[in-house]
C-alpha cells in the first residue's frame, strides 16, 4: 500500500505505531553520518539503514499524516522482510522518536545504561540545583522526555550522552543555579563529544576548570566551551592538552588568568581556539603555531598579553582569522606572517605595535586579506609605503589613531571592494582624492582629526548617501564647495562669496588662519579697492573733526 499523502516522509508499514520527523543536527543523529537506528521485539523489527527503513512485521491497517509526521498502524503479520525508501530523497530524514505498540500495550524503547542515566542526572543537578529531580521530570532523557541541551546517540543498541550544553540559550534551556558547581562525575560520560557552559559560574561562588581527569574524555571530546562565566577563575590547566581529538576550544569572557600553557600547542586537531575576554598575561607561546596546521580561527583578544607576535604563526597554513586586539603586544609583524595566504581577517587593534607599514612586503603576500584592523597603535610611517593594489580584496581598512603622516595615496581609491575606510586622528596632510567617492561599495569614510587641506571634491549626492557614516572635521585647512555641508568643515571662500558675499570680510579677519590658507582664499581686486576707498574717506573725516575741535 502506498501512502501518497505522505510524500516528504517514509512509507511505513510497521508493527504498532511509528513516529517520524525531519532531521535536526543536535537531536539524535550527527549530520556527518547516519547510524543504524533500530529496535527489535517479539512482533518484528524496524531499522533505518542508509536512509531506508527495513522492517519485518505486518501490513498497514490505517495511517494518519500531518505536516511534520506520519502515524501508521498495522495488524497482520508479513511473511517476508520489506525495504521502503524515502519518497523525498534530497531531504535527509531521520527517525527521531518511535514506539511500537504490541497487542498487549507494551511501549518498548531503546535502553540506556542505568549508570549513564544516573550520572547525567547528578551532573546536571550540581549545576542547576539540588531541587532538580531528573528521574521524575525526564525518565527517558534520550527518548520521549529528552532534556533541552542534552544530545544522545545510539551505539550498539544503547543510548549514550554525546552532548551537554548548560546555560540560558533558550527559554527551555537548563538554567544554572547561584551555587553551580562543576561535577567530577562529568568525566564518567565516556561518549561525550560536546560540552558547553554558558553563564553558569557567577562571581558569587568562584570555581576553576578542573586540572585533572580530562584524559578520560580524550577519546571522544571534540568541543569544549566556557562562555560568560565571571566566576570561572584560575589558570587554564595544561591537562587540557590530553584532549587529542579536540577541534574547538572556546574560553571566552570569563575571569581566567595567568600565562597561556605551551601544552595547548599539542592540540593538533584544533580548528578554533578562542581565549578572548579574560585576564591572561605573559608572552604568546610559540607552540601555538608550530603544530596547529589545521587551525582556522585564533582569537586571543581582550587580554593583557605582552611581547611580540611569534614567528611560528607563519606555520598556521589554514588560518582564516587572527584576532590579537586589545592586548599589550609590541614590535612589528614578523615576516613569516606573509605565509598566511588564506588569512581574511587580521585584527591587531589597541596594542603597542610599530613599524607595521614599513613591513609592507609582509602584508603584500596576504593575498586573501579582507579586513585589516590596525587602529590605536603607534605604527608611524606613511600610507605610501604600502602597495595597496597587492591587497585588492580589502573590504575594511582601519588605521585610526596610528601616528601616520604624509598624504593619502590615490592607490587606496583603487580598492574597489572597500566598504569601510578609517584614517582619522593621524597627522595626514595633502588633499583628499575625489576618486574615493567612486568606490562602489563604500559605506563608511572617516578622515577627521588630520591636517588635510584644500577642497573636498565630493558631490552632494555622496554626502547624502554617506550621511553620518562619514567624518571630515578637525582638519583646519579643509573646506567644501557643495550644498551638502559635511559637519565641521567650512565652506570654501569662493563658494561662500557666491552664496553670501556679506560674510566674506568677517572670515578673512580670523587670526587663526595660516598664510597658505589666506592665499588660496584671496579676495577679488574689486573688493579690495572698495575697502581701500572706504578707509581713505574715514581718514579725511577724522582729520576735519580734529581741526574743528582745536579751533573751538
Amino acid at each position: 500500500m502506498v501512502l501518497r499523502s505522505c510524500k516528504p516522509y517514509f512509507r511505513i508499514p510497521s508493527a504498532g505505531f511509528l513516529f517520524l520527523g525531519s532531521f535536526f543536527e543536535n537531536l539524535l543523529l550527527a549530520s556527518a553520518s547516519v547510524r543504524l537506528l533500530g529496535f527489535t521485539h517479539e512482533g518484528g523489527s524496524v531499522a533505518l539503514i542508509n536512509n531506508s527503513l527495513t522492517f519485518t512485521s505486518s501490513s498497514i491497517d490505517g495511517f494518519l499524516c500531518l505536516p511534520s509526521w506520519c502515524l501508521v498502524k498495522v495488524v497482520s503479520p508479513a511473511p517476508t522482510p520489506s525495504i521502503i525508501t524515502s519518497s523525498c530523497a534530497p531531504l535527509l530524514l531521520s527517525l527521531l522518536l518511535f514506539f511500537l505498540v504490541s497487542s498487549e500495550g507494551e511501549v518498548p524503547m531503546a535502553p540506556m545504561q542505568r549508570t549513564e542515566q544516573e550520572t547525567l542526572y547528578l551532573v546536571i543537578q550540581d549545576v542547576v540545583g539540588k531541587r532538580w529531580n531528573g528521574s521524575q521530570l525526564y525518565p527517558d532523557p534520550c527518548g520521549w522526555t529528552q532534556i533541552q541541551g542534552v544530545s544522545c546517540d545510539l551505539s550498539d543498541g544503547m543510548w549514550y550522552v554525546t552532548g551537554l550544553s548548560i546555560g540560558r540559550l533558550l527559554d527551555s534551556s537548563l538554567e544554572c543555579a547561584e551555587d553551580a558547581a562543576f561535577s567530577p562525575l562529568l568525566f564518567e560520560l565516556k561518549h561525550l563529544r560536546r560540552l558547553s557552559f554558558l553563564g553558569c559560574f557567577s562571581s558569587h561562588r568562584q570555581t576553576t576548570i578542573p586540572s585533572r581527569q580530562w584524559e578520560q574524555l580524550a577519546g571522544s571530546l571534540e568541543t569544549l566551551e566556557f562562555r560568560s562565566n565571571q566566576g570561572l577563575v584560575g589558570e587554564v590547566p595544561a591537562n587540557l592538552a590530553q584532549l587529542t581529538r579536540l577541534q574547538s576550544l572556546v574560553l571566552v569572557d570569563n575571569s581566567l588568568s595567568g600565562e597561556l600553557p605551551r601544552e595547548l600547542g599539542n592540540l593538533t586537531q584544533l580548528k578554533r581556539l578562542a581565549l578572548a575576554g579574560n585576564r591572561f598575561c605573559g608572552y604568546i607561546p610559540a607552540s601555538l603555531g608550530s603544530n596547529m596546521a589545521e587551525l582556522l580561527i585564533l582569537d586571543l583578544s581582550r587580554n593583557s598579553l605582552t611581547g611580540s607576535l611569534p614567528s611560528s604563526f607563519g606555520d598556521l597554513a589554514s588560518l582564516l582569522k587572527l584576532d590579537l586586539s586589545h592586548n599589550l603586544l609590541h614590535g612589528s609583524l614578523p615576516p613569516e606572517l606573509g605565509s598566511l595566504r588564506s588569512l581574511t581577517l587580521l585584527d591587531l587593534r589597541n596594542n603597542e605595535l610599530s613599524g607595521v607599514l614599513a613591513q609592507a612586503h609582509t602584508l603584500h603576500r596576504m593575498v586573501s586579506l579582507q579586513d585589516l584592523l590596525l587602529s590605536d597603535n603607534p605604527l608611524g610611517g606613511s600610507l605610501s609605503e604600502v602597495q595597496w593594489e597587492n591587497v585588492a580584496n580589502l573590504t575594511t581598512l582601519d588605521l585610526s589613531r596610528a601616528n601616520l603622516s604624509g598624504a593619502i595615496p590615490e592607490s587606496i581609491a583603487g580598492l574597489k571592494r572597500l566598504r569601510f575606510l578609517a584614517l582619522d586622528n593621524n597627522r595626514l596632510s595633502g588633499s583628499v582624492s575625489p576618486k574615493l567617492a567612486t568606490l562602489p561599495s563604500l559605506t563608511g569614510l572617516y578622515l577627521n582629526g588630520n591636517n588635510l587641506t584644500g577642497e573636498l571634491g565630493f558631490s552632494d549626492e555622496f554626502y547624502r548617501r554617506m550621511g553620518r557614516r562619514s567624518a571630515f572635521w578637525d582638519n583646519p585647512y579643509l573646506c567644501h564647495g557643495s550644498v551638502g555641508m559635511p559637519t565641521g568643515v567650512e565652506q570654501c571662500k569662493q563658494a561662500q562669496q557666491t552664496s553670501n558675499p556679506q560674510d566674506v570680510a568677517a572670515y578673512d579677519g580670523n587670526p587663526d588662519q595660516s598664510s597658505s590658507m589666506l592665499t588660496s582664499f584671496v579676495l577679488p581686486a574689486s573688493s579690495t579697492s572698495a575697502w581701500r576707498g572706504v578707509g581713505v574717506q574715514e581718514s579725511v573725516i577724522a582729520l576735519l573733526l580734529v581741526m574743528f575741535w582745536r579751533r573751538s
